[in-house]
């Protein structure tokens, strides 16, 4: 059955305009998320028997990620919660509820963090050479360095779209095609419809700011993750740390994931009809904001019990009000401190910095505590270590800080928020030292 070529339509997230397709008619929906530029329309079209495998067992949904192929053109770097906005409009769009998420390279871990924040809405993980870092750590040896990765990333955009970047590409990922001049001229087209040079530099930096390891062990969706030779110990590190997770290498020559359809894409089937209809989860990655004012105990004794109470009264309607803009949900609140939960730590720093600046019209002070882990869900609330951290953080926060974990720190890449340097503490009753930043 023919492709339709009818099926390209937009969604909005925020102000940005995501291009989508729909293909296939399958039993699940699996979204395939690029790890690198894309054009849904040509790409479909020049590998139409690896779209109409994927169709056989599943309606597939594809896009191209903000910055490149049909996507509205973006200049600043996209963070991990802006393109997991922009998944999510897209599987609103589509009507789809739950799903199976494939992404390759980059891509992988905003996979893993979706899966982890939303894990209702996630059936299964399928990772292509997935990346936890964009760049080399002494726990993470596989990445580029920081020197090496602005080297290879300025010679990519210096001859992005030619005849000879595409190339080189296929000499390293599609073998057989080595000779095949026409394949390789049409490659270097479909780089060029995919992104502009400026385009591209964009999206290699959005790749040298990931850094998803400490969620790692948040992610409790199964999950397979195929990798090719090379990228064996970036894989074996990922699948360790996601209970259950399955890997298989591919054999080769040929590592381009749209020339899989017979070695790839049968583990895939396989894997998508093995799943379940997914139980509710018992734990989410959620960011967590604790709040309280700052010299409470003066301020009342300062203004007498009536006038604290209406102060108190109006600090909790503002308060109430920024986490409805930011997307907050209030979990607690005692006396005149706050306990919300966010689906992304920018919306929660944004929130808390937001209260700051609306309290200080009260008279008043407040410090915040955030971090980002994965919490028990009891009946309806959250619970567990990752929100004992917070609260603990909260503590150490002094008038007008907002101050976070490194969790938070690393999550927000690729946003323009700052931080400062704040020392390592110890938290009561949390192992570990922990690294503190306070947010600019």
């Amino acid at each position: 059955m023919p492709l339709p070529a009818d099926e390209i339509a937009y969604a909005k997230s925020g102000d940005v305009a995501i291009a989508y397709r729909v293909l296939g008619d399958g039993p699940r929906d699996l979204v395939y998320v690029h790890g690198s530029a894309s054009n849904i329309e040509i790409e479909v079209d020049e590998s139409p028997e690896f779209y109409e495998a994927l169709g056989h067992f599943a309606r597939v949904i594809t896009f191209d990620r903000r910055g490149s192929g049909l996507s509205d053109r973006v200049r600043e770097v996209a963070s991990l919660e802006a393109r997991m906005d922009d998944l999510r409009a897209v599987l609103d769009a589509v009507g789809s509820q739950r799903t199976v998420l494939f992404g390759t390279f980059e891509a992988a871990s905003m996979c893993l963090l979706f899966s982890a924040t939303y894990p209702e809405r996630t059936l299964g993980l399928a990772l292509y050479n997935p990346v936890a870092k964009g760049t080399w750590a002494p726990d993470y040896p596989w990445a580029p360095t920081l020197e090496d990765w602005l080297r290879r990333s300025a010679e990519t955009v210096e001859n992005w779209g030619t005849f000879a970047h595409a190339q080189e590409f296929v000499r390293g990922m599609a073998v057989s095609h080595a000779d095949d001049v026409e394949y390789i001229a049409r490659l270097a087209r479909l780089f060029r419809l995919s992104a502009s040079p400026g385009a591209m530099a964009t999206i290699q930096r959005m790749a040298a700011d990931v850094d998803v390891r400490d969620i790692l062990s948040a992610v409790r969706v199964p999950t397979l993750i195929c990798n090719m030779p090379e990228a064996r110990g970036e894989a074996e590190y990922i699948a360790a740390r996601l209970p259950g997770a399955r890997r298989f290498e591919l054999p080769g020559p040929d590592y381009m994931i749209n020339l899989q359809t017979d070695t790839f894409v049968p583990e895939l089937e396989r894997f998508v009809n093995e799943l379940g209809a997914g139980a509710e989860p018992e734990t989410v990655l959620a960011t967590v904001l604790f709040t309280d004012i700052v010299g409470s105990t003066e301020k009342v004794v300062e203004l007498g019990d009536a006038r604290w109470r209406e102060l108190v009264e109006r600090h909790h309607s503002v308060v109430r009000r920024q986490l409805d803009v930011f997307r907050g949900r209030e979990l607690d609140t005692a006396g005149d401190g706050f306990f919300a939960a966010f689906d992304g730590p920018i919306r929660a720093i944004r929130c808390a910095q937001a209260i700051n600046e609306v309290v200080d019209e009260l008279g008043i002070e407040i410090r915040a505590g955030l971090h980002t882990g994965e919490c028990e869900v009891i009946g309806g609330k959250l619970g567990g270590i990752a929100v004992n951290t917070g609260a603990r953080i909260a503590s150490l926060a002094g008038a007008g800080d907002v101050l976070v974990s490194s969790t938070v720190k690393d999550l927000v890449a690729g946003s323009e928020i700052e931080f400062e340097a704040r020392g390592t503490s110890e938290l009561k009753g949390i192992p570990g030292v922990w690294a503190l930043f306070a947010a600019r």
